[in-house]
């Protein structure tokens, strides 16, 4: 019934196997990846004709994981997987950007790239098994795909790299890069570096493309076996008069509108030179035109490439080195808690910070159970950045990108949980584009982080490289315009500090880029970093040592953990009450972390005043401030410690006699008092007739000492020893009243022993 065909090789200390012919067998090509116990199916189908008009080619990746593959049911109101997540997003777009490329230029059927994460061992991320499996499916499906690729993750601790760390590995090494590669060349990296050099991610660029051969050596084997017939496929190109024709009507036209630096008088220019085409081929077929169209792009391109790959001339009349001028404002919008206007040219970002409290942080539902993320990142390109009409709603695919691209950059210099307790989002606005805004992203972001106080290890800069190849010859830019993005081989973003890379994106149009072209971009980016580094140091040189007047403060305490259910109280009761009385947010955790946050430091020092009071306890002679809460015949009880509670007898009132209680206080009063003793069982004696009750000062106790209670033989001569009550034999026997009930509930302030059994049977 089935006609299985597997492949599997020893790769980075766990078995990789790929198998085809069993599961989804309709689909041109399909693939189930295994990886240690994380198990990927990817199937791909592609249309058979082309729609009518179509003049791009329609390649949709999608890449999903599903909780039951972890054991797990879904969170939330609906119980199924629904629309993507985030990082489902991103490693969908991580398998499109290396296979992308490897299509025949004019291949324009529609292509559909499903990849599932069926099972999933809590140690393997999936991400590089679909990839995998991606590249094998598009390769048996006998599609024009030029591959296959192979990907590897890429670790770095201790000065070795490691090959697919686990989950656990990465999180505590200093880099996480993922690669993908064709047998020759690197076609795709992404990562997040702790500030390492230029030469130590090369390396790992490398490490990675070495391991990644092995993969493809595997999936050419799974080919040879499985692999459908390729399709047969007419992509001769007759169109060489036609372009000829095209370059004599407008190519000076063209030529000089590239001379243009400004980017709308460039845009009118070449609009109108387009339109010269179109009135040329206003009367043929409609496949003439877009041909003709086509052609008209593709001269475009030519003219650009050749004048910077021959004469080093670029759009903006900039040399391949020279970054445009920047200008930096911190402080641009008065009531958010940090922000900055970072403008590079015809690029433009406005950030934000916005510092959060805990219950601000972000929760995500993952395969690995609940977490929860307190640095958030999110970029927002709206179409008048670009001036254009167009979309505005919901981020798409670019904008979570772009978004994740600048948050790696910056993770790696925030604060230490412990040390800064707040949960931070930076907002990115785009408002103008002509370049790369995501590295403008990373420029203002940590502007604003740095305008909001937070204590980063050190600002952060970024920039985008770009490439023009053609053969062996090539020539990188730095700080490409949009234009030289769109016509040229690669979008290569380097962001980092003084110190060091903390990210790495590099996509590709080609079929791969060499070491040697890796390396010059590399340094030529260092030097570009360090330039953009200086402007941004002229606007805000340090972080700010105070948080904005806006942001809340979050003061932290430690408390034993046997204490936190007298802080949490029955039901919750004690810190609602807490809370509201003094108008400030308490988080507690099961560690006895206790942060404590309001944008108002008195309400913050009230909470923190009350916390301590349940916590801490009471210190004979030490004199606090309470609240009295119960009148009694012979004193009144105290609150003085949050949960604590005193005897203040009727006799410690005042120095003078006092003949009700109710005459000289009433309950909710506030009073200051000294503890005068803590007897073995926790109660506590307090006055304030040795207090001063304006000043709290402690007064001169000019009453004399009372007499210890054994030695009163001149009261009567009655033995008040607790052995016993005197001689009773003048008095006969005493009847036998039979069991008598203690008293119980604790009230044995008159010294009852309340550690006696309920019922005591005297002879």
């Amino acid at each position: 019934m089935f006609n299985v065909k597997t492949v599997e090789i020893e790769w980075g200390g766990k078995t990789l196997k790929l198998e085809t012919g069993r599961v989804a067998r309709q689909a041109d090509g399909a693939v189930l990846a295994t990886y240690g116990e994380t198990v990927v199916l990817c199937a791909v189908t592609a249309a058979k004709s082309v729609k009518e008009g179509q003049d791009f080619f329609p390649l949709t990746v999608h890449y999903q994981e599903k909780f039951s593959s972890a054991g797990r049911i879904p969170g939330g109101f609906f119980k199924r997987e629904r629309g993507a997540t985030e990082k489902e997003t991103l490693t969908s777009r991580l398998i499109d950007r290396p296979v992308r490329p490897l299509f025949p230029e004019g291949f324009y059927n529609e292509i559909n790239v499903i990849a599932q994460v069926m099972s999933f061992d809590g140690e393997t991320e999936p991400d590089i098994v679909a990839m995998i499996a991606a590249s094998a499916a598009l390769t048996i499906s006998g599609v024009p795909f030029m591959g296959p690729i192979g990907a590897a993750r890429v670790g770095y601790k201790d000065g070795e790299y490691q090959l697919n760390p686990s989950l656990e590995e990465a999180r505590a090494g200093e880099l996480d890069l993922v690669v993908a590669a064709t047998e020759t060349a690197v076609m795709m990296v992404e990562s997040e570096a702790k500030e390492l050099s230029e030469d130590v991610m090369l390396g790992a660029v490398m490490f990675a493309h070495e391991e990644s051969r092995k993969v493809i050596d595997a999936i050419i084997k799974l080919a040879e076996k499985a692999a459908k017939d390729p399709w047969e496929i007419d992509l001769s190109d007759n169109t060489a008069g036609m372009k000829t024709d095209i370059k004599k009507l407008i190519g000076k036209d063209i030529a000089a509108a590239y001379k243009l630096t400004d980017k709308s008088a460039r845009s009118n220019a070449l609009n109108a030179a387009r339109d010269k085409v179109k009135a040329n081929y206003a009367e043929a077929d409609g496949q003439t035109l877009m041909t003709a169209i086509k052609l008209t792009k593709k001269l475009e391109a030519e003219i650009v490439r050749t004048a910077i790959l021959k004469d080093g001339q670029r759009i903006d009349g900039r040399t391949t080195t020279q970054i445009r001028p920047i200008e930096s404002m911190v402080g641009f919008l008065p009531r958010t808690h940090g922000s900055a206007l970072f403008t590079r040219g015809e690029t433009q970002a406005i950030c934000t910070t916005t510092l959060g409290t805990k219950d601000a942080e972000q929760m995500i539902d993952g395969l690995n159970g609940l977490s929860y993320e307190s640095f958030m990142l999110h970029y927002n390109f709206p179409p008048y950045s670009v001036g254009e009409v167009g979309r505005f709603g919901a981020p798409g695919r670019r904008e979570i990108g772009h978004g994740k691209l600048a948050w790696r950059a910056l993770h790696p210099v925030l604060p230490a949980k412990e040390d800064f307790p707040y949960t931070i989002r930076v907002l990115s606005d785009i408002t103008e584009s002509n370049g790369s805004s995501s590295m403008a992203t990373v420029c203002g972001g940590c502007l604003s982080l740095m305008d909001a106080g937070v204590p980063i290890k050190r600002p952060v800069s970024g920039i985008a490289m770009g490439l023009i190849l053609e053969g062996d010859e090539f020539t990188v830019l730095s700080d490409i315009l949009g234009d030289e993005d769109h016509l040229g081989d690669m979008d290569f973003k380097v962001a980092g500090t003084s110190e060091g890379i903390t990210s790495l994106q590099m996509d590709i149009k080609v079929a791969g880029i060499t070491e040697a072209i890796m390396k010059q971009a590399l340094a030529q980016a260092h030097e570009g970093r360090a330039h953009i580094l200086g402007e941004m140091n002229k606007a805000l040189g340090e972080v700010r040592s105070e948080l904005s007047a806006h942001a809340p403060r979050i003061e932290t305490i430690q408390i034993d953990k046997s204490k936190i259910r007298d802080v949490i109280g029955t039901g919750g009761k004690v810190i609602r009450e807490i809370v509201a009385e003094t108008g400030a947010k308490v988080d507690i955790d099961d560690e006895g972390v206790i942060k404590i946050s309001s944008s108002d430091i008195n309400q913050i020092e009230a909470a923190k005043a009350w916390i301590l009071g349940i916590v801490e306890e009471p210190e004979v002679g030490k004199i606090y401030t309470g609240k009295v809460v119960n009148l009694v015949d012979f004193g009144a009880f105290v609150n003085f410690m949050g949960g604590k509670d005193g005897l203040v007898h009727v006799s410690e009132i005042r120095n003078e006699r006092v003949e009700k209680v109710a005459d000289v206080l009433s309950e909710g009063q506030e009073v200051k008092v000294k503890v005068l003793e803590i007897d073995p069982r926790g109660k506590v004696r307090l006055s304030m007739r040795v207090v001063d009750q304006e000043t709290g000062e402690e007064l001169e106790d000019t009453r004399p000492p009372r007499e210890p209670r054994g030695d009163r033989g001149d009261r009567g001569g009655r033995d008040r020893d607790r052995g016993g009550r005197g001689d009773r034999g003048d008095r006969g026997p005493r009847r036998d009243r039979g069991p008598r009930r203690e008293r119980s509930g604790g009230d044995d302030d008159d010294g009852g022993d309340a550690g006696l059994p309920s019922f005591i049977t005297q002879e």
